[in-house]
Formats: structure tokens, C-alpha cells, sequence
């Protein structure tokens, strides 16, 4: 009768990482031999070299395989987990956005009223604050109708602050407050990065080149070719 019983391990299957670097372990470990920071001298050196290179870009294939088998079907997963969320989260987003610009102006339109109902109780309490200081001074302390005068108007004075620092709080809720901008004229604006901000420029630069070198000349570019080891 056949031995059914499992082979040891078998809940621990390998990982597929381990599974496609188990053919060339010993070719890894030769180029980190390789690897000391000496270049090669001699023909001999570079042909073991580049053989043993070939079985490092063989290892290099074979982990992105299992990478890509490994991580396809969390990848799948993640794209349906999103294509189902997607069309609710897209029509709450519209619904957002329609709910503001319906009451867009009119907030707009009472913040400003506000603002401008508070700028004034300030002028007012400032204007009532400086009278009654004024009258405090003026009175003699022989005059009691002079002193309660100015008391009162002490009093109406810190009535008006405070009810001016209310006015303050009762702003405009769902209203926030963004930057805007216009590029009026661009050749003003590349002379302004130019001179106050040259890392910006030079990051520009860079890319643009990058990108840009193999397709055109660019003044003040060279460009030339070399062969290279890969």
C-alpha cells in the first residue's frame, strides 16, 4: 500500500521568491565574490564576467515572473475593490460640488455683509473707547455728574467692544478662503523664477533635456553616444 502520508513542510509551501531564486543562488554568490571594487584586466575575466552576468539577468526575469505572478491577483483585487467604490464616490463628489455652488454666491454675498458689519461695530467701539478715555480725563473728581458721565460712557464703550467681538464669530460657515492666480505675462514670470528662485530653473532645465535631448538640438546642450556595458 502506497505512503500517503504528506512530505514535511507541506503547510509551508516556498515562496514563490524562493522558488525563482533557487536556480541561481550560486551565481549570486559569485558576483558578490566579483563584486570587491577591482575591475576586470583580462579577456578571460571579462568573457567569465559576462557569462555569469547572463544567469543574473536570467535570476532578474525569473523574481520579476513571480513578482508579477504573485502580485497580479492582489492587483486585480485592488482595481475591482475601486471600480466598485468608484461610481458612488464619483455622484457624492458631484452631489458635494452642486450643493456648494447652489449656495456659493449667497455665502459670498452675506460674508461679505458680515465683514462689513463688523468692520463698522470696530470703528463704532474704537470711536466710543476713545470718547469715554477723553471724558474720563475731562472729568473732575468735584463733579460728580462729570464722573458718572464718563463712567456710563466707559460702560457703553466696553458694551460695544465686546459686542463687536461677537460679530466677529458669527462668520459664514462652509465658506474657505483660496489663492488664485493669472499669468499675465509669461515672459515676466520665467525672468522673476530666473533670478529668485534658480533651483527651481535648473530642475526644469534638467528635465527638459532629459526628455527633449534625443529629439531636437537645445542650444547649449552636447550630446553624443558610448557604448556601455549591460
Amino acid at each position: 500500500m502506497n505512503d500517503m502520508t504528506p512530505a514535511a513542510g507541506h503547510n509551508n509551501p516556498p515562496e514563490p521568491l524562493d522558488d525563482a531564486l533557487a536556480p541561481y543562488g550560486d551565481f549570486i554568490t559569485e558576483a558578490e565574490g566579483w563584486l570587491d571594487g577591482e575591475p576586470v584586466t583580462t579577456e578571460a575575466q571579462m568573457n567569465a564576467v559576462d557569462d555569469l552576468a547572463k544567469h543574473i539577468k536570467a535570476a532578474e526575469k525569473a523574481v520579476k515572473t513571480a513578482e508579477e505572478s504573485a502580485a497580479k491577483p492582489l492587483y486585480d483585487a485592488w482595481k475591482a475593490e475601486k471600480a466598485r467604490y468608484a461610481p458612488t464616490l464619483d455622484d457624492l463628489g458631484r452631489l458635494k460640488k452642486g450643493l456648494a455652488s447652489i449656495v456659493n454666491e449667497f455665502k459670498r454675498k452675506l460674508a461679505a455683509e458680515k465683514a462689513e458689519a463688523e468692520h463698522k461695530a470696530r470703528a463704532e467701539a474704537e470711536k466710543a473707547r476713545r470718547e469715554a478715555e477723553a471724558k474720563a480725563r475731562a472729568a473732575q473728581e468735584a463733579d460728580i455728574e462729570a464722573q458718572r458721565e464718563a463712567a456710563a460712557a466707559q460702560a457703553e464703550a466696553e458694551r460695544m467692544q465686546a459686542e463687536s467681538a461677537k460679530a466677529s464669530k458669527g462668520q459664514v460657515k462652509g465658506l474657505r478662503t483660496v489663492t488664485r492666480y493669472a499669468i499675465d505675462d509669461h515672459r515676466a514670470a520665467l525672468h522673476d523664477i530666473a533670478t529668485n528662485d534658480r533651483g527651481a530653473m535648473t530642475a526644469f532645465i534638467e528635465e527638459y533635456v532629459r526628455r527633449n535631448h534625443k529629439a531636437r538640438a537645445i542650444n547649449g546642450v552636447r550630446v553624443w553616444q558610448e557604448k556601455e556595458a549591460f
